[in-house]
């Protein structure tokens, strides 16, 4: 067979393997490094038999390079300054004092269970300090934590995968060339993080400059344009110092995303869609390239080892990097149980193997083993189990309370005092001062101000709340905000009034009912025509379903809060209803005024709140 058609169909296969792997995972909301790993070694010399990366030469070493870089570079663009801002005191700490401790840590447990020389030992510690983000990344958007969590995780993913690559290349290089000094070792750290800092912070501004000004190139080429910046900024920084390239990377995503430019989503978009290219691809051919037999010969000494660092090193290198961080023990915890290996340990592990073996230096292939025994156990132990971690220690972003609304209108100033009564954090902004002050009244936190200033919405507590409900008069407005706050913020549960058909973004979802006008209802409760209740739908429920859906249409029932499994949202135009949800509700009563005092009807809504538990609406 041709030589060229075999490399082709290997890359071929690795492509529509990685992909397939991608799909799976998607659909099963696992982490796609689960199935990009058993995919791998099932088409692999120890499963099928198919896939032979050694056949690519020095070109998976190659694509290896680039790749890796196209991945650091997503990831620091990806990173936002001011959620970095933060966390800083615990990411600095991670990236350096975590960094020590997981390398002596790992070293040691490595040595005294694995049986491995100092030196080896050590070289795999190097190895083994980074998380990465091509795991970090896809875990989370499947586990939607806190965000400061979140921040933090995918804040250590991508800026100590840098780090842990120069480390490993300076104790590699201290192997090799054994006369070099702790001066030289030193020195040769720092030269190589501070150069490839240095490159990439300009290349990120000229990036970040070009695509501001280039007004006559369109959007597609500008995104082949950064591509090409990238890897040119990569290779400026290997020829300078090796292993620069990656810092290089990291910081010019970095510094791109600061600039704050036009075509930000769009170029996120493709270099998002590179990078699960890349990951797929990489970790499909590195996973075919193991050998099941040399991991299974390692021992029960290097499980152990693995689990040391999983369940001694990592949680104390979190304990003392988060002392004093204002996270609680929950968000300790779930940070020192996360903590999977990815493609960089993986990459540069394989490199290492093929450098040692060449310099006759043994425990090359030992090393690989064990770098992949510690992502196999770390991603299917850590990453399989990270959902319901994170469901257990109850830090999950579906389950987050508390709301932020805009505008300060009756019916918003209804719903906050409603969500304050149930126990939950509430925060109301607005632009117009008596509005304003009329909540004030109601002892609500109120912000006069407007819901697109980014750092109001950070003072009113957006990034800890469970939902963002948009509610002023204006639907097109409301839609405006609503978008804005996923893009900055990207709440659990984002709702706004605005009328049918006007968005066809899935994650802005459609406050209370279909056609709300807000401005009857308002004006309902300003007239003091409505009737306040809950009720439970549990007895004949088909039949309280159909009931309440016909008060809804008649424009006689307005449903505003749900309680299920415990927690309180917000009602959306297409709810569906469960048996057992409590629901709260506004009904409208049209009988004048005198007339409802003649009989002991509707009090003020003051009194109304306050008798909510007793009311109860029969749908049946």
């Amino acid at each position: 067979m041709d030589q060229s058609f075999e490399l082709t169909l290997q890359i071929v296969m690795a492509v529509g393997a990685g992909i397939s792997a991608q799909v799976i995972a998607a659909y099963l909301k696992v982490p796609s490094i689960v199935f990009l790993l058993l995919f791998g070694i099932l088409l692999g010399a120890d499963g099928l038999n198919i896939l032979h990366p050694q056949q690519l030469g020095v070109g998976l070493e190659v694509l290896v390079a680039l790749s890796v870089a196209v991945i650091l570079f997503e990831g620091g663009l990806n990173l936002g300054l001011r959620e970095l801002g933060q966390v800083s005191g615990s990411l600095r700490n991670l990236v350096t004092l975590g960094t020590s401790i997981t390398f002596l840590g790992g070293g040691m447990a490595a040595h005294w269970l694995g049986e491995f020389p100092w030196t080896i030992a050590f070289l795999y510690s190097s190895l083994v300090v980074v998380t990465g983000p091509t795991v970090i990344s896809p875990l989370l958007k499947q586990v939607s934590v806190d965000r400061r969590v979140a921040t933090l995780l995918e804040g250590e993913g991508v800026l100590i995968d840098p780090v842990g690559a120069i480390l490993a290349v300076v104790v590699l290089n201290t192997i090799v060339n054994r006369e070099l000094s702790s001066w030289e070792v030193m020195s040769g750290l720092s030269m190589r993080l501070g150069i490839g800092a240095a490159i990439g912070s300009l290349g990120g501004w000229l990036l970040g400059f070009f695509l501001k000004k280039a007004n006559f190139v369109s959007d597609e080429l500008k995104n082949l344009v950064v591509l090409a910046g990238v890897w040119s900024l990569f290779g400026l920084a290997q020829i300078s110092r090796s292993e620069s390239g990656l810092m290089a990377v990291v910081m010019a995503g970095i510094v791109l995303k600061a600039a704050d430019i036009p075509e930000e989503r769009l170029l996120r978009r493709f270099k998002g869609q590179l990078t699960v290219l890349c990951v797929s691809v990489l970790f499909i051919l590195l996973a075919a390239d193991l050998s099941i037999a040399s991991v299974f010969a390692l021992g029960w000494g290097s499980v152990g080892t693995v689990a040391v660092l999983m369940l001694l090193v990592r949680p104390l290198s979190i304990a003392l990097c988060t002392f004093n961080s204002g996270l609680n023990w929950r968000h300790k915890l779930f940070l020192s149980w996360v903590a999977p290996r990815g493609i960089v340990s993986a990459s540069v592990a394989s490199l290492f193997a093929i450098v040692l073996t060449n310099k006759g230096i043994n425990g090359g292939d030992s090393i690989k083993a064990l770098v992949f025994l510690t992502i196999l156990m770390t991603v299917f132990i850590q990453g399989l189990s990270a959902r319901w971690v994170a469901r257990w220690l109850g830090i999950t972003q579906d389950q987050a309370t508390g709301a932020v609304i805009i505008g300060c209108n009756p019916l918003a100033r209804l719903l906050g005092r409603l969500f304050q009564e149930q126990g939950e954090s509430v925060v109301l902004i607005d632009t117009d001062k008596e509005a304003c002050q009329q909540a004030r009244e109601l002892g609500l936190a109120v912000f006069q101000s407007s819901g697109l200033d980014s750092d109001v919405l950070i003072e009113a507590g957006i990034e800890s709340m469970g939902s963002f409900i948009a509610l002023t008069h204006n639907g097109e407005v409301n839609l405006v905000l609503a978008q804005r706050a996923i893009e900055e913020f990207s709440p659990p549960r984002v709702l706004a009034v605005f009328p049918g058909n006007s968005s066809t973004k899935t994650r802005i979802n459609q406050a209370f009912i279909e056609q709300l006008s807000i401005k009857t209802w308002n004006q309902y409760l300003e007239n003091n025509q409505v009737k306040l209740g809950k009720t439970y739908l549990k007895n004949q429920f088909s039949l309280s379903q159909t009931r309440l859906r016909t008060l809804v249409a008649d424009g006689e029932l307005l449903p505003l809060l749900v309680r299920r499994d415990n927690i309180l949202q917000v009602v959306t135009a297409d709810e569906e209803w469960q048996p057992d949800d409590e629901l709260i509700y506004l009904l409208y009563d049209p009988r004048p005024q005198l007339l409802k005092r003649l009989s002991g009807g509707v009090q003020s809504l003051g009194s109304a709140l306050q008798q909510l538990p007793g009311t109860e609406l029969d749908l049946v």
